[in-house]
């Protein structure tokens, strides 16, 4: 997974690892580990984050490079 990710859209609305681990209701030690790479995220975090940052969870884990998410039709 491409942890520099979860770090950069944090960094980029200027937040603080304490305000996503609230986000995701884990400590921001859990979180932490989640941005070192220490821990895999699951995919119920994942979903919330890709949620608020408005992108998709293959964004996230590095599958795709295109930011935006996918449109609402395809996922009918």
């Amino acid at each position: 997974m491409n942890i520099t990710r979860i770090k950069e859209l944090r960094d980029d609305k200027d937040l603080f690892q304490k305000n996503i681990a609230e986000l995701l209701k884990v400590t921001q030690q859990q979180y932490n580990k989640y941005e070192l790479g220490i821990n895999s995220i699951p995919i119920e975090k994942l979903d919330i984050l890709a949620n608020f940052y408005d992108t998709s969870i293959d964004y996230l884990v590095g599958r795709t490079d295109k930011r935006e998410p996918y449109p609402k039709s395809i996922l009918k």
